[in-house]
């Protein structure tokens, strides 16, 4: 779930001068600014400092969606409020965070759906692109443009402009910066097949190449007893309730078949016909096909019968405890939470391969653009450049003086600390470095920059993991990090030969939510998946010819026309 080389792949810098040029014209060393000046600023003559010290406590309000922490060696116990993170916040920068409220990832949507329709706002806001556009249309975010020239640190600057600024541009409006983007490689959204080799040996095959070997294993997993336990208790393929979400989905199976109906995270996905258009994914023939097959595993019981009342977790579950032995996934499994079976089954052993496609290998859907996810501050906000220099914090804690302290174990919990941008190479980093120290029989990194400590915890990991020392960690989170980041045929390590060798088809459409995606989004996906859901628990194969027949009528035709009316006046052909 994390995070890439500098886009070399994208003409991005010739994008933004196409796409943007409303760009701001303020030059980047500028000190003016239209926002009220902070202590730091009043009181002294020296320039801003991205890492400096409020001389008074600067309180900030933030609201949080949460997954558990990744790493389980987390304390017991720890909330949100109780990460380490904050309180190093406070002694080092003199900022404050207070949380208006704190709920798990799958309450968030809905929570922060009230909350802007009640314009309770926080001062600093995690925001999907959707949601991005509602508030910028109703006036609601700062323009952090000076902020960011003025405190933005060398190496954040770094980051943001590793894309020849397109991301940023993208973001700018009437030359106002209203968000910071967490963009990163898009090959991080391959998807691959994760399976059970171990299973597969139990029963003598193969890992699947095609569509019908995966039936075979499939089935094979849920009638032959894969892990020997003498029960009936196994099942195919993990699938929760969202057939497109950000895990434990459908994306790479459909894929498979030549169909892009999604890029996750309910965002449909757009790719070119015959003649040069934009056509939407989700309605696409190979879709039916690929739910006629589904249809058919589910009624065999390759698919749990449960599926559509299982949330993530859930699935996660019986990931864990050995009830199911394929998924379809990211690069990062192995991290969360196959690293959680391989700990409680000694046995447990799980490979990456290509997904599976009706005559071989298939081609997994990869944006041209990903940044999910934006940060964006309160008009309201009396210190915008707080949320800048918190950046800069996160950033900072990964050098390597900040190593011996800064572990789970001592409460720091990354992902629950927001606002937070990471190296847009960050994956492909740890690769590189971690391989060339492997190569090399190095004892340690001896990289010194801000990628220390996520290049040392994997090389870390992975000594031990290969040496098969569990006095630091246990074998799965060894393994995990080890197989996620710096295995040559683990996550990663396959994502950047699927990029190599060009095994993927491109989500099209990067710009941001026309109005009536805005508008009729939800309306459409909610749509979606009921119709989805209905047709493989048995409803007529048909009835997506219907759906599809509602979704142009609901908006879908006017979508698509303004996602074509952006693709040929503002997209590189």
């Amino acid at each position: 779930m994390k995070r890439i080389k500098p886009w070399k792949m994208i003409l991005l810098a010739t994008m933004a001068l196409s796409l943007f040029t409303a760009c701001s014209s303020q030059d980047k060393n500028t000190t003016a600014s239209s926002e009220t000046p902070s202590k730091e600023e009043a009181t002294s003559s020296t320039p801003p400092d991205p890492m400096g010290k409020y001389p008074d406590t600067v309180t900030v309000t933030e609201v949080l969606g949460y997954n558990p922490p990744e790493d389980p060696r987390t304390m017991q116990g720890i909330t949100p409020e109780q990460n380490a993170y904050l309180k190093d916040l406070k002694d080092m920068m003199n900022i404050e965070v207070k949380y208006k409220w704190a709920v798990p990832s799958s309450q968030f949507e809905q929570k922060f759906s009230l909350a802007m329709a009640s314009a309770d706002l926080p001062d600093i806001m995690e925001l999907d692109q959707k949601n991005y556009e509602k508030l910028k249309n109703q006036g609601m975010l700062a323009d952090l443009t000076s902020a960011y020239n003025d405190y933005a640190s060398p190496v954040l600057k770094k980051y943001m402009e590793s894309d020849g600024g397109f991301a940023m541009k993208t973001f700018t409006s009437d030359g106002k910066l209203l968000a910071i983007p967490a963009f990163e490689d898009p090959f991080l959204s391959t998807q691959l097949l994760w399976i059970r080799k171990d299973w597969l040996d139990n029963l003598k095959l193969q890992p699947p190449k095609t569509i019908d070997e995966l039936e075979k294993v499939a089935e094979a997993f849920v009638k032959n007893d894969p892990d020997q336990n003498g029960k009936n208790d196994t099942y195919g393929i993990a699938l929760q309730k969202d057939i497109f979400f950000w895990g434990f989905d459908l994306r790479g199976l459909f894929n498979g078949f030549g169909a892009y109906p999604s890029i996750g995270d309910k965002q449909s996905a757009w790719i070119k016909d015959s003649s040069g258009k934009l056509v939407p994914g989700l309605i696409q023939p190979e879709v039916k096909t690929a739910l006629g097959k589904l249809q058919q595993w589910y009624k065999d019981g390759v698919l749990n019968k449960e599926f559509a009342l299982k949330d993530e977790n859930k699935a996660v579950e019986d990931i864990t405890a050995g009830k199911v032995g394929i998924s379809f996934g990211e690069w990062w499994y192995p991290n969360w939470p196959l690293n959680l079976n391989v700990d409680k089954d000694p046995k447990a052993e799980w490979i990456a391969v290509q997904i599976p496609g009706l005559d071989g290998p298939g081609k997994s859907l990869v944006p041209k653009i990903r940044s999910n996810k934006v940060y964006a501050v309160n008009k309201n906000m009396k210190h915008p450049e707080a949320a800048i220099k918190m950046i800069n914090f996160y950033i900072e804690m990964g050098n390597k003086k900040y190593m011996d302290k800064n572990k789970p174990e001592q409460g720091y919990v990354y992902n629950w600390f927001n606002p937070r941008i990471y190296n847009p190479a960050d994956i492909e980093t740890i690769y590189t470095e971690v391989n060339k120290a492997l190569d090399a029989n190095q004892t340690e990194i001896t990289l010194d920059d801000e990628n220390y400590k996520h290049v040392a915890d994997v090389f870390k990991a992975t000594k031990d993991y290969l040496a098969g020392d569990t006095k630091n960690a246990s074998k799965g989170i060894n393994w995990g990090q080890y197989f996620s980041r710096a295995a040559k045929d683990g996550g990663w390590g396959l994502t950047r030969q699927i990029k190599e060798s060009q095994a993927f088809v491109n989500n099209e459409f990067y710009g941001l939510p026309t109005p009536t995606q805005v508008e009729k989004g939800p309306q459409l996906d909610k749509l979606m998946q009921e119709s989805f859901t209905k047709i493989i628990m048995g409803a007529p194969l048909d009835e997506f010819d219907k759906f599809v027949s509602s979704w142009k009528s609901l908006g879908g035709d006017q979508i698509t026309q303004e996602v074509n009316d952006w693709y040929s006046a503002q997209a590189v052909k």
